[in-house]
């Protein structure tokens, strides 16, 4: 979980508590909703749209944040099952928990002013929770796991 915290919002820089604190306390002490919304102006609303520019118009940083946020949330989805209760986890609970998990993290980069919000990043985090769910999936389907 460390990892994807850092992989997503820290873009594989070192992670820096002060200045996250910085501007936690600047953000309580002086919220300023007009910076907020600035900010979120500069952000993707529409689905798919960084996707299909990047598939029309691949560059290298479109096609690694493309495949990057995928990747990253592949282990997510195992954690899921691994870390589950009940043997059996839904399709639809997986995407729920990888789609609430990379929500979070799209807010907390727009509240630490360290990204823009991309509902593109939304979908390719989902998928990848749910790629990372059935390839456990048919990996158990051969192989047997002992649960935690």
């Amino acid at each position: 979980m460390l990892t994807l915290f850092r992989i997503i919002l820290f873009k594989y820089g070192s992670i820096d508590t002060d200045f996250l604190w910085e501007r936690l306390q600047k953000n309580l002490e002086n919220p300023n909703p007009a910076y907020s919304m600035h900010r979120m102006l500069y952000g993707n609303f529409i689905p798919f749209k960084t996707i299909s520019v990047t598939v029309l118009t691949p560059s290298i940083h479109g096609v690694i944040n493309l495949v990057g946020n995928i990747l990253a949330f592949m282990p997510y989805g195992i954690f899921i099952v691994i870390m589950s209760k009940s043997k059996m986890i839904s399709l639809i609970r997986v995407f729920i928990q990888s789609l609430g998990l990379s929500l979070l993290l799209e807010c907390l980069e727009v509240f630490f002013s360290i990204g823009n919000f991309d509902v593109d990043d939304l979908i390719l985090n989902s998928v990848g929770g749910l790629l990372g769910f059935g390839i456990f999936r048919l990996y158990g389907k051969y192989v047997r796991i002992k649960k935690l």
